[in-house]
């Protein structure tokens, strides 16, 4: 019933978003012959009206088995369809809160002193300017998240070098590759990311590091990707941790009862618990790996997803994965979302040197350049992509080798992080 309320109130209000945006697509073709006009009107409401039919079908059908390239490409159409009119509409509205001043500046001062105010900008009245503005602005935007589509498989690689007070000497140039987030459900090019799997060997590490999200929900998503994943390999081996995806909690489970239990959710989670394994991965559960180097240790740590975010799970359980590991003084920890850095690891556990996260993909969009780092995830997460400092503790969050929803990147690439120890 509340899912059916909301798909009502989105389709009004994308309906309202799209008359209120043709009206500037009307005024840039007002001038144009009877058939431009006719095909631009036909092709605007032709895209409308399907993506609301779309939206009107969604509770009906169950879209969760469709392909997942083409889930990811109409919601990346559909998403940034809309962000473009938003982004218009902004535009719009400037004009008429702009006109509406001028109609109130009309009637105290005078039809003349109104008239002047209205002005021109380069042979266009002021409204005339704004309405293209917005339609650049929109269409620009639009633009730039297809050119994404490309980048979805474009790995970087970011190395960085790290010094710790009370890293045994045993382990100074022990290299790390970290990476997170895969969601191997969204992957539909086998050769790209046979690429990205090459890459990540090609670095040479010591110890491989995944941070959770391997699927999108289910554990099948991973069956035609295993002879791929399982080439990651490195000498000390390759130690693993759960996200939130990894739980199925997103998934309409058939047979979930009102208190939330679902068998085949159950199930789903054990085979992906599994699947770790069968990759020759370690899977670490709130538990701890001791490594060893001529009779020198280390302690890598690995936890299940924990939030401090309420509408993320909380399963995980650090304090029994620190059990029995007080004695050794350096630390590594392994924990999908880097809001467990700043709520829970910096205050409770001051000795855990390093953490490796994920998560955030930097939400795939954003700026990346000399002197500006900029992405909508900032305005969600206070660490969202890279490394950060408090005291002697390290925070690092990886961008994501996979992709989730929009089936692309702009300017937060997919990345490999290679961590060389000093």
């Amino acid at each position: 019933m509340r899912s059916g309320l909301n798909s009502v109130i989105l389709i009004v209000f994308l309906l309202l978003l799209d008359i209120y945006v043709f009206q500037a697509i009307r005024a840039m073709v007002y001038m144009s012959t009877p058939r431009v006009r006719n095909v631009t009107y036909t092709v605007y409401w032709l895209i409308s009206v399907s993506c609301l039919i779309m939206i009107a079908l969604l509770p009906y059908i169950n879209w969760h088995n469709w392909p997942a390239q083409l889930k990811s490409y109409l919601m990346a159409i559909f998403i940034g369809l809309v962000l473009a009119k938003l982004l218009t509409a902004v535009f719009l509205l400037i004009d008429d809160l702009r006109r509406g001043v001028l109609w109130v500046f009309r009637k105290l001062t005078g039809e003349s002193q109104a008239v002047a105010m209205e002005g021109v900008v380069s042979g266009l009245s002021r409204s005339q300017f704004l309405n293209r503005l917005g339609l650049i602005a929109g269409g620009s935007l639009f633009a730039t998240l297809v050119y994404g589509f490309s980048n979805k498989y474009n790995y970087r690689v970011h190395k960085i070098k790290m010094s710790f007070k009370h890293l045994p000497a045993s382990f100074k140039g022990l290299r790390i590759v970290q990476i997170s987030d895969i969601h191997s459900g969204s992957f539909a090019n086998r050769e790209a990311v046979l690429k990205g799997v090459k890459l990540i060997n090609d670095q040479k590490p010591d110890l491989i590091l995944f941070t959770g999200d391997l699927v999108n929900d289910r554990a099948d998503e991973m069956h035609e990707w295993m002879d791929v994943f399982s080439q990651v390999k490195a000498p000390m081996g390759v130690y693993s941790t759960l996200g939130n995806h990894d739980y199925g909690d997103y998934y309409p489970w058939p047979d979930k009862t009102p208190n939330g239990y679902s068998a085949l959710q159950h199930e789903n989670l054990e085979r992906l618990k599994a699947i770790h394994g069968e990759l020759g991965w370690k899977l670490m559960m709130n538990e701890n790996a001791i490594l060893e180097r001529n009779g020198e240790q280390i302690v890598l740590l690995g936890v299940e997803n924990w939030s401090a975010l309420k509408r993320f799970p909380r399963y995980g359980d650090l304090k029994r994965a620190y059990e029995g590991t007080d004695h050794i003084p350096f630390k590594i920890l392994l924990s999908h979302d880097p809001t467990h850095w700043d709520s829970q690891i910096r205050t409770d556990y001051p000795d855990i040197a390093l953490t490796l996260a994920g998560h955030t993909h930097g939400m795939q969009f954003g700026i990346e350049i000399p002197g500006l780092k900029w992405s909508p995830a900032q305005y969600f997460y206070k660490e969202w992509a890279g490394l950060y400092k408090n005291g002697e503790q390290f925070l690092y969050v990886n961008r994501g080798f996979g992709f989730l929803g929009y089936p692309g990147r702009v300017g937060v690439l997919p990345e490999i992080t290679v961590i060389d120890l000093v």
